[in-house]
């Protein structure tokens, strides 16, 4: 397998030379009803991934397809898969795949062995054991020290131990409720701030609450902050916090096989935190809320959607064509930034959890090697739902001076059906009118005399869609981009799988508070800060 710097491919002088067919591409003229039917491609779980408004024709998909031959990304996508070293910065595997696969082997079939130990194994029986844990809290089983079951369940954790599992708990909480699956309500502490920990704390009957505290390493300082936040609510309140937290963890960590607390399930450093939704860390919380049935149901549509994305044909593989254009908007045509834009309240929080995904994976100026790279990697992520985000930031993706490429997704059906009629059609009809009518709006623009009127128009969007938001759906969505991210560090040489630009800012948070308790940070200014923010 070659890893080599995307600007030292045949594919990169190929897609310079066509770059300006991309730039003048004539949106009024060919997005229409034909272009719009063909350009589309299945998705897992239903969904289907249309890039009809993509600056995109027939020479420019023959580039991006010589590109992903030439730098073999569905082959390195399988190394990685059977375990083949990914992080080099860590030198370790990436195996979140394994934790979705059928079984306990990789998409290939291959089992993944590390040190004479099946990891899809081990991952399968966690799984299991976390399963049979949510069925006894439900059933009322395991109860918190004063006797009662428990209704809700909160999660302590940071980053990807807060983020990914978030946002699919709250893409889930009106289907499990119109479906009859909802069993403990799910809410989550993640900011040091205190008042994160305070709010949450007053929100919910500790008696009836139990705590899931996710941390891989077990010291990771706002968790652990919170952690004891929470401890002190429970012994304030006459609790037994053994009787009222689990942990989730590696089992390296202090807080593997601890009896402080009711039961601990286990990862392993081959699961970064931004991929770790569909291990232990969501794991745990989505059983516990929905039940372990609809959990393993969110494996399934990632494992479809994992599946898929071992085609080498980019016309049929949605994850790698996504890929791929916006390799082709980042770096031949100038776009920075991209837009996630869910026309569905279900996925309120789902840009947040891509923002952590696509930046903390594809933000490097180095390449796998270390070695600095000479053109724009990851862009600049951020999104909102709509139809809020028409009456926010659409101002400046309409007529602003960048163009900002748009990550549309929608559903035909709402998730609780429940809806009312106004002026001749129900809400979610109107939604769909407004998704539909932002497409083409962004694309062809509009022409006025008036400038302050003008839509300029040139503005690139991609759909994904389905029926409705279930979680065979939402684990298949979870999987695209996860897949989409991967596929664009492999084609800049990347390694999208560590974050060591989140470690220095822990160093020096270290020195301010070692100074704080007489000791020296050793840096007037971080010394300075520290007073005008009275520490």
């Amino acid at each position: 397998m070659r890893y080599i710097d995307f600007d030292k491919t045949t594919g990169y002088r190929k897609l310079s030379e066509l770059a300006g067919r991309g730039r003048q591409f004539d949106y009024g003229a060919l997005l229409n009803a034909e272009r719009v039917r063909r350009s589309v491609v299945p998705l897992a779980g239903g969904l289907r991934y249309s890039w009809a408004a993509k600056a995109v024709d027939e020479a420019v998909l023959d580039a991006l397809q010589g590109l992903a031959d030439e730098q073999e990304l569905t082959g390195k996508y399988r190394a990685l898969a059977e375990g083949e070293i990914a992080n080099t910065g860590e030198n370790r595997r990436v195996l979140h795949h394994l934790l979705r696969g059928e079984e306990g082997k990789s998409v290939t079939g291959k089992p993944v062995i590390h040190q004479g130990k099946d990891l899809g194994a081990f991952y399968r029986r966690e799984l299991d054991r976390f399963s049979a844990f949510a069925t006894d809290v439900q059933a009322g089983k395991i109860r918190g020290s004063a006797g009662k079951p428990f209704t809700t369940v909160v999660q302590i954790g940071i980053g990807g131990s807060d983020l990914g599992p978030r946002a699919l708990y709250l893409a889930l909480e009106n289907w499990a409720a119109a479906e009859g699956k909802r069993h403990l309500e799910a809410k989550f502490i993640s900011n040091v701030d205190p008042d994160d920990a305070s709010a949450v704390a007053a929100s919910v009957s500790l008696e009836e609450t139990i705590f899931i505290l996710v941390s891989k390493s077990g010291t990771t300082q706002e968790t652990l902050a919170n952690e004891l936040f929470v401890k002190d609510k429970l012994k304030k309140a006459g609790l037994d916090p053994g009787k009222h937290m689990a942990a989730v963890t590696s089992e390296t960590s202090p807080l593997a096989h601890n009896p402080a607390y009711l039961d601990s399930f286990y990862i392993d450093d081959f699961i970064g935190g931004r991929y770790s939704s569909s291990s232990a860390v969501g794991g745990v919380i989505l059983s516990l809320a929905f039940g372990p049935g609809v959990f393993r149901e969110i494996l399934a549509g990632a494992h479809e959607a994992d599946l898929l994305a071992l085609n080498p044909d980019i016309r049929g593989n949605g994850a790698l064509l996504d890929a791929l254009i916006g390799v082709w908007e980042r770096n031949f045509l100038g776009y920075p930034y991209t837009a996630i834009l869910p026309y569905s309240q279900a996925l309120s929080r789902f840009p947040a959890h891509l923002q952590q995904l696509d930046m903390e994976s594809n933000g490097k100026r180095v390449n796998r090697d270390g070695l600095p790279v000479a053109y724009p990697t990851g862009p600049v992520v951020f999104g909102e739902p709509g139809t809020n985000g028409q009456h926010s930031f659409y101002q400046l993706l309409h007529q602003g001076t960048d163009i900002v490429p748009l990550q549309f997704a929608g559903f035909t059906e709402s998730q609780r059906g429940d809806d009312v009629e106004v002026d001749g059609s129900v809400s979610q009809i109107k939604l769909k009118a407004n998704l539909a009518a932002q497409i083409v709006a962004f694309a062809r623009g509009k022409a006025d005399a008036n400038g302050n009127r003008e839509f300029p128009g040139g503005r690139p969007s991609s759909l994904i869609w389905g029926k409705r938001l279930d979680p065979k759906a939402l684990g298949a969505l979870l999987a695209h981009y996860e897949n989409k991210v991967m596929f664009q560090g492999f084609v800049w040489n990347l390694n999208s799988f560590d974050q060591e630009g989140v470690q220095l800012g822990k160093v020096l948070t270290k020195k301010v508070l070692a100074a704080r308790t007489g000791g020296d940070s050793g840096d007037p200014a971080l010394d300075a800060y520290g007073e005008l923010l009275g520490l």
